[in-house]
């Protein structure tokens, strides 16, 4: 597993750490506040695909030209001044979008956080299969930025740091799968706003509810025991998000993403059930199905089932 999931985390002394601001990349960088740099950077890595997040207290100016076919999606973390990008006035939580061999430019003109995601762009088929506006690899080719859903786009901003922070906790605790998921889960986070930018897609024939609901738990039957995020069930069934929520609404009166998280816990609680204590801990089983803020997710485990997952654990025989 040590091979799929990589995670690095350093402290910043000086500008020029934030020359591998984004992983896999070489960014010039010149300092524009006076001051000693200081600050942290991440790297999250999973196959090709990578997170890198940073802070750092003064302004810089950063310059790149990308010599590899490389998709960056960044996201502005958080920001006390200032934030350009190309003609692009960044607001905390806001996207922008780097496509391959397209030379940026980037202001920070005070104390600054940010996220960049990079993977490859036949991936996006992959990832944004279920929405057809946003699959085909063409729509990536142009430099965009996307204003974020003050809601939406903080609640991601907010999630990205405290991943990195769950996965560095637990390097070595993920299969293949799981690892997946978590990856789909950090690219949801960065692109949910690109999402949530699109205007509805209420033209067209849309399956009865039933039938979709059906189709989406064949497929997860055959996913077996393994985490699936809604953005895989998009993909492969070629839905949107919001065709999938109205039949989960009609449905079950919940969305898909909770109709999910209670089939993980559900998972959860049958592989605690068949555990002994100490083959086995709370954590490693609630990170394998994509739960890292073990506080909440004991909180979901406990509103559904009525006890505590380490009560689970230790009925076990």
């Amino acid at each position: 597993m040590g091979e799929h999931l990589s995670v690095s985390t350093g402290e910043l002394d000086g500008f020029e750490g934030l020359h591998h601001a984004v992983k896999g990349s070489h960014v010039d960088v010149m300092q524009l506040e006076r001051g000693k740099l200081r600050g942290t950077l991440s790297h999250v890595g999973i196959g090709d695909f990578s997170l890198s997040i940073g802070t750092f207290n003064v302004g810089v100016r950063t310059q790149r030209i990308a010599t590899d076919d490389k998709l960056i999606i960044g996201m502005l973390l958080g920001a006390r001044s200032r934030v350009t990008h190309w003609a692009f006035d960044m607001q905390p939580a806001d996207v922008l979008v780097i496509p391959p061999a397209v030379e940026h430019d980037g202001v920070f003109q005070s104390a600054s956080a940010y996220a960049a995601i990079r993977f490859d762009l036949a991936e996006v088929p992959a990832i944004f299969g279920g929405e057809p506006r946003l699959s085909d690899a063409e729509t990536w080719q142009e430099k965009n930025h996307f204003r974020a859903n003050d809601a939406i786009g903080m609640t991601a901003a907010d999630r990205l740091p405290q991943i990195v922070s769950y996965l560095a906790q637990h390097p070595g605790a993920l299969s293949d799968s799981s690892a997946e998921f978590w990856k789909r889960t950090i690219i949801d986070c960065v692109t949910a706003t690109v999402v949530t930018s699109l205007p509805p897609d209420d033209f067209g024939h849309l399956p009865s509810a039933m039938k979709l609901v059906r189709d989406v738990e064949d497929y997860l039957h055959a996913a077996g025991t393994r985490p699936v995020h809604v953005s895989e069930i998009c993909a492969m069934l070629r839905l949107s998000r919001r065709s999938l929520h109205r039949a989960f609404h009609e449905v079950f009166g919940m969305g898909p993403v909770t109709f999910l998280r209670h089939k993980r816990l559900c998972a959860i609680h049958s592989i605690l059930r068949e555990s002994r204590p100490g083959d086995t801990t709370v954590t490693e089983v609630a990170l394998q199905q994509g739960f890292g803020e073990l506080g909440r997710f004991s909180q979901y485990y406990r509103l559904l089932f009525g006890e505590y997952p380490s009560q689970t654990l230790g009925y076990a025989v």
